[in-house]
C-alpha cells in the first residue's frame, strides 16, 4: 500500500509553492503521478482563456519536470481518465484542490463518488481560495450578501501562511503515456490573435511571483490613490496569474499584510481587491446562479436587449466613445482590461445600449486570459444593479467626464485607438493584425460617429428603469 502511487489532479492550481495538496501528497513519500484532464468542463472555456491555460499547462510541466516528475496529459471525462489511470499505475489514490464553480463542483462529486465505487480513494484540498466558502458566516449562521461586513468579518481572521515548495516529487517506476499538449489545439479558437496576445501574457509561477515583487516594490504605495488611473501602470496584473492558480492567495495575502505593516500607502486596499475576489466565490457557492441569472429576481422584468447590432459595435471596439473603445481594444489584443475600464465598458453596455449584461459576460468569457468566474459574474451584476451589493441602476457612468478623471492627458485612448493619433503607437496598431480579418476593421479608417448621445443614451437608461414595474 505505501508504493501504490497516488495521483496528482491539477487543474487551477498550476504551482509548487503553497499548494497544499502538492505538499502533503509529497509528504507521504509515495509515488506521485500528476496529471491534467482535458475535459468537457474544460473544453467549454472561451478562446482566450483556454489558450492561456495552455500555456500555463506547459509552464508548469517544464516545473515538474525540473523536480524529477512528469505532467502526464489526458483527454476525456474525468471519472473516465482518471479510473483508466489508476489501473494503468496501480495507484490507490486520487487527490485534487477543491474548485467552487458549480459545473465544476458537481462535476468533482461525480469524480469522487465513482472513484470511491471503485475502491479507489478520493481527497480534495483546499488552496483556491483564502478560506474555503462555508467557513465565513454572519452571526445568524448565513453568508454574507454585502461586501463591507464580509471585508470586516475576514481581514483580521488568521490566513495559514505559505508553504514552500518540495525539493522533489517521488517519481512512479514506470510512466504512463501522455497525450501532446500541441495536439490539443487549445490556441485554435485565438486564431491570429494569439500571436498579438502572447506579448502581454506573464506565464508561470516564477513570473507570478516576480509580478508580486514588483508590485511591492513600488507601484504599490500608489495603489489607493491611483489605482482607477487607466493611464498609469499602478495595478498589480496578477489576476491572470490567479486565475491558473500560478500563484497562490495566500501567498499574495501575507505579502500585502507584510506591506501593510511597513506602513506601505496602498497594501489596505490592495488586500481589499483580493477579498473582493473572495466575496466573489463566496457568493458563488452560496447562489451559484449568480453566474447566469440576474440575482435580484426583480430584474427579470426589466426589458434587457438581447444581442444587438449596437453591442456588436461594443464588441469591436467601434461605438464612437473611445473611453469604452478603448477599453474593448485593449481587451482584444491584451486579453485584459483595466478594472475601472470594465466598469465603464460594462455600464456603457448595459445602461446606454440596455443591452443584457450576460451578453457583456459571454464577451469577456471568451477575451480574457484572467477570466474568473466569480469575479466576473459579480462584476457585470454590479455594474448592471441586478446583483448582490449592486451599483444603482440610476448610476450610469458617462464615458466622457470618466475619461476625463481617470485618462486626464488621453493617453490611455490613444495607446489603444489609432485613429486617433497621427502617428499611432505599436499597440494602437496591433489590434487590427488581432481582430478577425471578416470584421474589415483597417487604421486608416474615420473613426466612427457615437452609437447614440450620451445624453440620450442615459436619459434611455433611466425611462426604462422607470417602466420596470409595469
Amino acid at each position: 500500500m505505501a508504493e501504490a502511487p497516488l495521483i496528482l489532479w491539477f487543474r487551477r492550481d498550476l504551482r509548487l509553492t503553497d499548494n497544499p495538496m502538492v505538499r502533503e501528497a509529497a509528504a507521504t513519500g509515495r509515488p506521485l503521478v500528476p496529471v491534467f484532464i482535458l475535459d468537457p468542463e474544460t473544453e467549454r472555456l472561451g478562446a482566450a482563456p483556454k489558450w492561456r491555460l495552455g500555456l500555463a499547462v506547459e509552464a508548469f510541466a517544464q516545473a515538474l519536470e525540473r523536480l524529477g516528475s512528469r505532467l502526464i496529459l489526458r483527454r476525456g471525462p474525468a471519472l473516465e481518465v482518471l479510473g483508466r489511470l489508476a489501473a494503468e499505475t496501480g495507484a490507490l489514490g486520487v487527490r485534487w484542490s477543491r474548485l467552487c464553480e458549480p459545473g465544476w463542483r458537481s462535476r468533482d462529486e461525480g469524480v469522487k463518488a465513482g472513484l470511491k465505487r471503485q475502491g479507489i480513494a478520493a481527497e480534495s484540498h483546499a488552496g483556491h481560495t483564502l478560506f474555503e466558502p462555508w467557513e465565513v458566516r454572519t452571526g445568524q449562521g448565513g453568508f454574507y450578501r454585502v461586501f463591507t461586513p464580509f471585508w470586516k468579518s475576514v481581514k483580521d481572521r488568521p490566513v495559514p501562511a505559505p508553504v514552500a515548495a518540495p525539493a522533489g516529487l517521488r517519481a512512479p517506476t514506470v510512466w504512463p503515456r501522455s497525450d501532446r499538449l500541441a495536439d490539443w489545439g487549445l490556441a485554435r479558437a485565438m486564431n491570429r490573435g494569439a500571436a498579438v496576445v502572447a506579448r502581454h501574457v506573464a506565464v508561470g509561477e516564477a513570473a507570478a511571483a516576480e509580478r508580486l515583487a514588483r508590485f511591492l516594490d513600488n507601484p504599490v504605495d500608489r495603489y489607493a490613490a491611483g489605482r482607477d488611473r487607466t493611464d498609469q501602470a499602478v495595478t498589480s496584473r496578477l489576476s491572470e496569474n490567479l486565475t491558473y492558480g500560478e500563484i497562490s492567495a495566500r501567498t499574495i495575502w501575507h505579502a500585502g499584510l507584510r506591506a501593510r505593516a511597513e506602513g506601505r500607502a496602498g497594501a489596505e486596499k490592495f488586500l481589499q481587491e483580493l477579498v473582493w475576489r473572495e466575496f466573489a466565490w463566496h457568493l458563488l457557492y452560496h447562489t451559484p446562479e449568480i453566474a447566469s441569472r440576474n440575482w435580484r429576481g426583480e430584474w427579470d422584468a426589466f426589458p434587457w436587449r438581447a444581442d444587438n447590432a449596437e453591442a456588436e459595435r461594443w464588441r469591436r471596439g467601434m461605438t464612437g466613445e473611445p473611453f469604452v473603445d478603448a477599453a474593448m481594444r485593449e481587451l482584444f489584443l491584451t486579453g485584459t482590461m483595466h478594472n475601472r475600464a470594465r466598469l465603464i465598458a460594462g455600464s456603457y453596455l448595459t445602461k446606454h445600449l440596455l443591452t443584457d449584461w450576460r451578453v457583456g459576460q459571454a464577451w469577456f468569457e471568451d477575451c480574457l486570459i484572467d477570466w474568473d468566474p466569480a469575479s466576473n459574474a459579480l462584476g457585470w451584476q454590479w455594474v448592471a444593479g441586478s446583483g448582490p451589493d449592486a451599483s444603482p441602476y440610476f448610476r450610469v457612468f458617462n464615458p466622457a467626464t470618466q475619461a476625463e478623471k481617470f485618462d486626464p492627458d488621453g493617453a490611455y485612448r490613444r495607446r489603444f485607438i489609432a485613429e486617433l493619433s497621427p502617428d499611432p503607437g505599436p499597440e494602437a496598431l496591433s489590434f487590427f493584425e488581432a481582430v478577425p480579418r471578416s470584421w474589415g476593421l483597417a487604421p486608416d479608417q474615420c473613426y466612427p460617429r457615437p452609437v447614440v448621445g450620451l445624453a440620450e443614451g442615459r436619459a434611455r437608461a433611466l425611462a426604462a428603469y422607470g417602466r420596470r414595474d409595469d
